[in-house]
């Protein structure tokens, strides 16, 4: 996992399953998803996991639409597959799913 902030045309860019994780450090739900999502990710190890702190006013944030955290942006080669907020293990494991079908290997 990397926690950065990148901007939205780096974002657009990138290839690959990228799961973008956007929450809060001090963010009581985000802090009860962590060990659901390290779980999930553990068996995706192709996906690409980018934790961003986010806060209102944050440009990449607000250019996802998130309103509440966490919000999981589930990203193929830039394109947005699934997005939701506060997710629970059931639906991060359906968003995983979405986002590695079309791969091979």
């Amino acid at each position: 996992m990397e926690t950065i902030e990148p901007t939205r045309e780096e974002i657009d860019q990138t290839s690959g399953p990228v799961l973008l994780e956007f929450g809060a450090s001090w963010c009581s739900h985000c802090r009860a998803l962590e060990p659901q999502l390290a779980e999930v990710l553990a068996s995706y190890p192709d996906v690409r996991h980018l934790k961003v702190e986010d806060a209102s006013g944050k440009r990449l944030g607000r250019s996802f639409g998130v309103t509440l955290w966490p919000t999981l942006v589930f990203l193929q080669d830039g394109r947005i597959v699934k997005k939701m907020a506060r997710p629970d293990r059931s639906e991060i494991m359906q968003g995983m799913k979405a986002l590695t079908a079309g791969e091979t290997g």
